[in-house]
């Protein structure tokens, strides 16, 4: 609907009244037929009371006591053992039927875990079979703590990679492997206690921090990192570079081109060939999932049989050699305490822990959002770090939900979280019997499963996404990704944060602010800008803050809105309009203000009241009106300053004005 010269619109009102908007220029005037509200303050709390609702909103959002109410004291016992342990809300239904699909699951997964547990405790720069205790008891521990039917609990690539960047970076594992090991434990003990602090405190917002576009740049960034270090054993290099950035493994690479081994060449790029092609075919026909599962146990195995029977000729192709047999032997004895390298613990598990516990809760609410149940972040918390404190002191390194273990167990029917207990057990049998068939198992093997297993990490449609939807968040991805490849893993990390962070002091610090005009016909005002038919007002200008009012955002806020009155003034100026008198200011989304705020308003008052210009409140929320009120702000503004919509200002502002002879 246009605005003629010298014509008036019936604007409808809420309460089925009308407006009229009266203009001689492209504009509108509301002309007031309505009844103004008064704006109401709520209801009286005591200071004690508004704290325990804002601490119950920032730590209890989910109100996890609701379920205890109007409970006996024997249901309210059951119920509380249940939420610490949720085996025993499934547990009480199980059935053959369940077993049958766990059993599946189980030793389907058990076939994934096995090789890739071996690889990824090499990735750490660790003694492989490390990477089998780690997917015996932590799956066991998380079966019995663990909210999750889906997830597929051992070691993952990245936590693996980080620890083993950053422990290397500081301590040699060729020249004091007992030292290296101490440390390793260490820190995935202080990885639990993080995790299940933030679990038992509820302080899981802070892995939040952690944007999704830093952690996509940060774990493309992570696979080509771990792919590149696979060149390894892929090229059968024996002096290869410790360093993780791009640049200098390249230099070793081809550095060292003498050493390259064609058997090693040939083995290890046929079967990465193999393990890619099998990756392809499950993503083309998830039906196939058993495809990809099984064939890193089927390489494994394939190429344990070739080197064995070409053992006299190929003494080029390095081998994993003997595994010790037998149960996860204990190492609370091993971790450390005291000495110049707790720092570095500290800061390994501190690391490991957040990436390991963002991945295994990521992964859970995935599995769980496609089975249409929840997944309880607090209590995963918990269930990640107690899993790694028990593996600190049963020879495990930092283990959680692995995203590929998780796609087999759930596409093989995974029902509970039996499948992690059947998958332990397949473990077990290995290690007390099958240790020995390991010995001929060749390393390039082992970096081809790595290489395969990370190039799902690079998400090239979620950067592109991030690209046409957001283009900060597409730079947080790229400024993540080349801090990863070119500086270093952890401090492509610390970036990433670094970056997550800064975006949202960003949007605290320079709110948006909007000018509003009225959509012809209805008594709604929304932005001039994004609604082209809005309509200004003449004499007033209406301006909407999208954001709190604090401290961090007040002194810009007041110069923002003094620039807006500015160039409306100039506009006005220049198109010979009605004479600017009024401010409206739209509060509906302030959602909070400090006494910086409060200031700010108070201070901005005055500047316009000196220029003989009117500022006016518009639906102030209740704790903003309640804060006003106490700081008595509002005197200052009298009866014609707060409103409760914006078109009841409009409409009572200028009938006053038609009023005045």
């Amino acid at each position: 609907m246009g605005v003629n010269f010298n014509r008036v619109e019936d604007i409808a009102c809420n309460n089925g009244c009308s407006m009229k908007i009266q203009s001689d220029t492209e504009m509108a005037m509301p002309v007031p037929a309505m009844e103004i509200h008064k704006v109401q303050l709520p209801p009286e709390r005591t200071t004690l009371q508004k704290l325990r609702h804002r601490l119950s909103e920032i730590f209890f959002p989910d109100d996890p006591l609701h379920r205890f109410k109007n409970q006996t004291c024997f249901m309210k016992l059951l119920l509380a053992l249940q939420y610490l342990f949720p085996i025993f809300q499934w547990a009480p239904l199980y059935n053959l039927s369940l077993l049958r699909s766990d059993m599946i699951s189980g030793l389907t997964i058990a076939s994934l875990a096995i090789p890739q547990g071996i690889s990824y405790a090499k990735l750490a720069n660790l003694p492989p079979i490390l990477g089998l205790y780690s997917s015996f008891v932590p799956p066991l521990i998380y079966s019995l703590l663990g909210s999750s039917r889906h997830l597929g609990v051992g070691p993952v690539s990245i936590a693996s990679l980080v620890m083993g960047s950053m422990l290397t970076e500081t301590i040699s594992y060729t020249q004091d492997p007992i030292l290296y090991l101490k440390m390793a434990f260490t820190a995935t003990f202080f990885a639990g206690l993080f995790q299940s602090s933030l679990g038992i405190l509820r302080l899981g917002f802070v892995i939040d921090f952690l944007s999704k576009a830093t952690l996509v740049g940060f774990m493309a960034g992570a696979a080509i990192i771990v792919s590149l270090q696979q060149l390894k054993g892929l090229l059968g290099i024996v002096h290869f570079t410790n360093k993780m950035q791009i640049t200098p493994v390249l230099i070793s690479v081809f550095k060292q081109r003498e050493e390259w081994s064609w058997q090693n060449l040939l083995l290890g790029f046929s079967f990465l060939l193999f393990l890619l092609t099998t990756r392809h075919i499950s993503l083309r026909k998830p039906k196939l999932f058993w495809v990809s599962a099984a064939a890193p146990l089927t390489s494994v195995l394939l190429s344990t049989i070739l080197v064995f029977l070409l053992r006299n000729k190929a003494h080029k192709i390095a081998i994993i050699g003997e595994l010790p047999k037998g149960l996860n032997p204990p190492s609370s004895n091993m971790l450390y305490f005291n000495g110049p390298y707790l720092a570095l613990a500290l800061k390994t598990g501190l690391v490991t822990g957040i990436l390991s516990l963002t991945e295994g809760i990521a992964v859970g609410r995935t599995f769980a959002a496609l089975k249409n149940y929840q997944v309880d972040g607090n209590k995963e918390m918990m269930a990640i770090g107690l899993m790694n404190i028990a593996g600190s002191c049963s020879s495990c390194y930092v283990t959680t939900g692995s995203f590929s273990r998780s796609a087999v167990n759930f596409n093989a029917g995974a029902e509970t979280a039996v499948s992690n207990i059947i998958m332990a057990s397949a473990v077990l049998v290995t290690l007390l019997f099958l240790m020995p068939l390991f010995y001929y198992t060749p390393n390039v093997v082992l970096g081809a499963i790595i290489i395969t297993a990370v190039v799902g990490l690079i998400d090239y449609q979620a950067a592109y996404k991030l690209w046409k939807v957001d283009k900060l968040d597409f730079l947080a991805c790229l400024c993540s990704f080349f801090g990863v490849l070119f500086i270093s893993v952890p401090l492509g990390l610390g970036i990433a944060v670094g970056i997550s962070v800064f975006k949202i002091l960003l949007h605290v610090s320079r709110p948006n602010t909007l000018v509003l005009g009225n959509i012809p016909g209805t008594p709604i005002f929304h932005n001039l800008n994004q609604y082209r038919e809005a309509l200004r007002i003449p004499s007033f200008i209406i301006l909407a803050v999208e954001s709190p009012i604090y401290f961090a955002n007040s002194t810009y806020l007041q110069e923002r809105i003094l620039r807006w009155v500015r160039e409306e003034e100039e506009r006005v100026k220049a198109n010979n309009e009605s004479t600017l008198k009024c401010i409206i200011l739209d509060m509906t989304a302030v959602t909070a203000i400090d006494t910086s705020g409060i200031d700010t308003l108070c201070e901005l008052r005055k500047v316009l009241d000196k220029r003989s210009l009117q500022l006016v409140l518009a639906n102030p929320v209740g704790n903003v009106m309640e804060k006003l009120h106490q700081s008595n702000i509002l005197d200052s503004f009298g009866l014609k300053g707060v409103y409760l919509t914006v078109g009841e200002a409009v409409a009572d502002i200028s009938s006053s004005w038609k009023a005045q002879p």
